[in-house]
């Protein structure tokens, strides 16, 4: 069977940010690794040779200097010198949304670390077995890119076992680049691990000897799961290891160090980077003729005995259900004033002990008796019952995402989480296997769909009696002799079962995406809902209930991943990318309760920005300079003055609202022509992520009367011709351009050292300090400094030959300046000749039209089917090829509403996804096709525009000024008058003919 190989893009912007956002810490650091010799406890055993290990040998100072302006760079709070103070125990911080590629880029950060600097000892600590498989699997499927990446450079990896500790030996010993893969538990025991124990694998040293001895880089994922709780195990055990510095990656940190780039739900979501949300809310309507009791959760603050539960309340003559607080004694009937549960009380309060056990509650009067656990239910519908809605709603929207989805080879998959293995596999009286009650539930209502004929087209060929039976699958734990079982996940006693599962699921996830593989619901436990996710999970259905441990969030980010199809290849767009959520919740209460583990876990503000958010700006017609920090927080003050932002942050998204649509947004004049970009950073944290409703999702339909209009056929007609294109630039005009740039960037500081002074003063409350007072920098003579080939890193950097590099280094004149300070050298100019040869590219590329054939056919608008929700994504008009035009941004929104109004469009189309331009930066997707009537009311223009936040290309980021100029130059090859701008209000532009 044919299984896609996925495909990693090494050019995506957010992954590029993250790796250099590490690896830029280290500006000034010349490459190079130290030795040592350890002379053993058994010298028959052990002949001391030179083992290979990290050094770092950059000042302080310029590590703080480096470290602030990578937080400037990325609109983060600048980091102090005290937070570096302890250089045994340096952390940096990395956030990245789940689903956008973190542990591809701490993989490549190893690779880029080791290439910029010789770093080549590299521990990844996880925090569990799910966690542990799925890294290695990692490494196995990107070696081969990193390899065409890194020129071939080797690396080897391994998951550390402790019962193979000659591994640990090698790591040490071995010059290569070396990675271990270590769960949390396999370290933080030191009174019994045996990493900390003497033996003969590791020449009668412990193990941890010779891990400190070489001075690892730490890569801690996930480090909220790692560092151990208050008692903090997992920290002291991280810190005996010795580490050179430790990056820290995940979604949802505690404890913050020295963050260095943040790719919040927020920003991913805005960006594109993960699938849009939308849920499918199942609520039980009049079912309230008997007392109802969920136990949601019990306090777990020392001493406070109260518990939230779920109920029926009797508000104004309606029942509706609520959360209420309630304690031991507390009287249901009371609290309710509903009839259905006089005489019902609460008894015993009970907490839970340690993360694994649960809370309960004791409910008895009125002939009722039961103890309910955090997340059970008295009084409502059947759990089988509610299940087969669940499950009958999940088949009908996952048969209806193959309708959409087939044209575009892409494999659909459905992920059931359910509650106990015995209810999908259970066992007859004589201990054999038979199906379980979800299965049978399951096969009954597929068999049914399956004859409906709306899917009739998906089972063209298939034998339908046995198609029930081999489209699902469950993956769970399962003991030794290989029968599945309950586990909780961290539970030692279950851990080789739970890695059984692991291996399992993970040597599939590649299969699974295949078409050929019948298999496309899967049924896991609860527990494997971390460390295991796939990209093409569309549907997500809970058949446990949503507890209080971060379900929601947990449960979706087993399908954010944005999907392939059957090359591998990446698809990015809400078009495809949508993840539906089933659930028995209302869309509202799903939505709240999600947003409350947000910004609980993750620390995501919906709705407010923080003072140093605006830093990373560019500054209009500066050659790449930013606002910075402190220009960012008088920003913030000057939008606070004018009433756009409250003084917790919070953004008043009505009044920006009224004043972007009044066209009367401004700023202080230091600010000037940063207006469109500061709305529109307002605007994405004002809006946060959309949840939306599966019910109002809709198939956006064609109008006809626009359709057929022999305008529209003609605007179609000029624009549907495809193209090919050749870059034919003046090589002599890049070397110049380049050498340009690089004499005039930036001035290259030579290693320097700084005394601050300042007095300390003991009081009562503790040592103070006074004043500080800078001295004037003084020189450093750093030595010999090795200097890299230069020539090599640049030509691998820019694509470049090695002797236009060395044109362009000759001509540049700064040749001091990579004596001086090479690695900063080599990034700068990695810097301006890349913006150099982009420039180049685009400024000589020409396009070709294809064969006459080869065009996007009018058609294309009936068979390829658009989707949105009204009202959020949607809006109705008239003079579109659509009934609804779909919308990305509130400036296209509003550009929808001028097309509307003005009375010299006559007909237009938002291009659909689809509609491509080849370029050598990417594809480019246009914006708008619009036939404008000029004022003889004879002629007509035909136009296509895109739409920005801004017109000044400065503000620009150069991937997406390169593309528009590309697009440019396609409409001006097909050679059929149509215009292209860009624009971001229709009424700012005069077009003639």
């Amino acid at each position: 069977m044919k299984k896609p190989k996925l495909h990693f893009d090494a050019e995506l912007p957010h992954q590029k940010a993250a790796v250099d956002a590490v690896c830029d810490l280290f500006h000034g650091q010349e490459s190079g690794h130290s030795l040592f010799t350890v002379s053993g406890g058994n010298d028959d055993l052990f002949t001391p040779v030179a083992g290979v290990g990290n050094r770092l040998r950059i000042l302080p100072d310029q590590l703080h200097a480096n470290l602030n302006e990578v937080q400037e760079r990325n609109g983060l709070l600048l980091s102090s010198l005290p937070d570096l103070a302890d250089e045994r125990d340096l952390n940096f911080t990395v956030e990245m949304e789940t689903g956008t590629g973190k542990t591809y880029v701490y993989l490549r950060t190893v690779y880029e670390l080791n290439k910029r600097y010789g770093f080549t000892k590299f521990i990844v600590v996880v925090p569990s077995v799910a966690i542990r498989e799925g890294v290695h699997k990692s490494l196995q499927i990107m070696e081969d890119h990193f390899k065409a990446l890194y020129d071939g450079t080797p690396l080897h990896y391994f998951a550390y076992d402790s019962a193979q500790l000659g591994e640990v030996r090698n790591f040490a010993y071995s010059s290569g680049i070396e990675l271990m893969i270590v769960t949390a538990a396999a370290i933080n025991k030191q009174a019994t691990a045996k990493i900390y124990q003497r033996s003969e694998q590791t020449g009668g040293e412990a193990p941890i000897a010779l891990i400190k001895q070489v001075r690892p880089i730490l890569i801690v994922d996930e480090p909220q799961s790692v560092d151990g709780g208050p008692q903090g195990r997992g920290r002291q055990a991280l810190r005996a290891m010795d580490p050179l510095f430790s990056l820290r990656y995940s979604a949802t940190h505690v404890d913050v160090f020295n963050m260095v780039y943040k790719l919040d739900a927020v920003d991913a979501y805005q960006a594109g980077l993960v699938k849009q949300i939308e849920v499918a809310g199942g609520t039980v309507e009049h079912a309230h003729g008997r007392p109802y009791i969920r136990l949601e959760r019990v306090s777990t603050r020392k001493d406070d005995y109260t518990a939230t539960v779920e109920v029926d309340v009797m508000r104004s003559g309606r029942v509706v259900r609520r959360t209420e607080r309630v304690s031991p004694g507390s009287s249901l009937g009371a609290i309710t004033d509903n009839r259905v549960y006089e005489g019902l009380l609460v008894g015993d309060v009970t907490k839970g002990r340690g993360r694994s056990e649960l809370g309960f509650i004791q409910v008895h009067g009125g002939g009722i008796d039961e103890y309910l656990r955090e997340g059970e239910a008295y009084g409502d519908i059947p759990v089988l019952e509610r299940a087969r809605h669940l499950i009958n709603k999940t088949i009908r929207v996952h048969l209806d995402r193959e309708l959409e989805l087939r044209s575009r080879d892409i494999k659909v998959l459905s992920l059931f989480f359910i509650d106990r293995v015995d209810r999908y596999r259970a066992e007859d009286s004589d201990g054999a296997s038979v199906p379980g009650e979800y299965v049978k539930i399951f096969e009954e209502e597929y068999a049914q769909l399956q004859r409906n004929p709306r899917y009739s087209t998906l089972y063209d060929g298939v034998d339908l009696d046995s198609e029930p039976s081999a489209v699902h699958e469950g993956y769970f734990a399962r003991d030794a002799k290989g029968k599945p079982k309950d586990i909780k996940e961290g539970a030692a006693r279950d851990g080789a079962d739970a890695e059984r599962a692991y291996d399992l699921i993970m040597r599939d996830k590649e299969r699974l995406l295949s078409l050929h593989e019948p298999v496309k619901f899967i049924f896991s436990h609860s527990a494997l809902r971390e460390g295991w996710d796939n990209p093409n999970v569309f549907q997500i259905c809970s058949l446990r209930e949503m507890g209080s441990e971060r379900q929601r969030r947990q449960t979706i980010g087993r399908g954010l991943r944005l999907a392939v199809n059957q090359e591998g290849q990446r698809l990015h767009g809400f078009d495809v990318n949508t993840l539906t959520v089933v659930a028995t919740e209302s869309l509202e209460q799903f939505a709240t309760s999600l947003q409350t583990e947000y910004e609980q876990d993750a620390k995501v503000s919906f709705g407010r920005i923080e003072p140093h958010q605006f830093s990373s700006l560019l500054l209009p017609g500066s050659d790449g300079k930013r606002l910075g920090s402190e220009g960012s927080q008088r920003l913030f003050a000057a939008l606070q003055e004018a009433g756009y932002i409250q003084s917790n942050g919070k953004i008043d998204a009505q009044l920006l609202q009224q004043v972007l649509a009044e066209d009367t947004f401004t700023l202080p004049v230091e600010f000037a022509g940063l207006e469109s970009v500061v709305a529109e950073r307002l605007q994405q944290r004002a809006k946060g992520v959309t949840i939306n409703d599966r019910d109002q999702r809709r198939t956006v339909k064609v109008r006809k009367q626009v359709f057929e209009n022999p305008q529209f056929h003609e605007l179609w007609n000029r624009i549907k011709q495809r193209s090919t294109y050749r870059v034919d630039f003046d090589p002599e005009k890049l070397i110049a351009d380049a050498a340009g740039a690089l004499k005039e960037a930036r001035q290259i500081l030579p290693a320097r050292m700084t005394w601050t002074s300042t007095t300390l003063a003991i009081s009562e409350r503790g040592i103070e300090t006074g004043a500080e007072s800078t001295s004037a920098p003084q020189l450093v003579e750093q030595g010999d400094i090795p200097l890299p080939d230069i020539l090599g890193e640049l030509a691998e950097q820019t694509k470049l030959t090695r002797r236009t590099i060395h044109r362009i280094l000759s001509e540049s004149g700064r040749f001091r300046d990579f004596q001086r300070n090479p690695q900063e050298f080599v990034s700068l100019a990695a810097e301006k000749i890349t913006e150099a040869r982009r420039a180049a590219l685009v400024d000589g590329i020409k396009y070709v039209k294809l064969g006459e054939s080869d065009v996007y056919a009018q058609e294309l608008f009936l068979t390829e089917e658009l989707h949105g929700y009204l009202g959020k994504n949607l809006t109705p008009a008239a003079k579109s090829v659509y009934e609804e035009v779909r919308y990305d941004s509130e400036t296209e929104r509003k550009f929808v509403e001028d097309l509307e109004s003005a009375s010299d469009v006559e007909v237009y189309a938002k291009l659909p996804s689809w509609f491509k331009i080849p370029t050598p930066l990417g594809t480019y997707n246009p914006d708008w096709a619009i036939v404008r009537r000029l004022p003889d009311g004879e002629q007509r223009l035909y136009l296509v525009i895109e739409t920005k936040g801004t017109q000044q290309e400065s503000l620009l980021r150069p991937e997406e000024l390169g593309k528009i100029k590309c697009g440019r130059k396609h409409f001006e090859a097909l050679g059929t008058n149509v215009t292209f701008e860009q624009t971001d209000v229709w009424g700012h532009v005069t077009f003639t003919a």
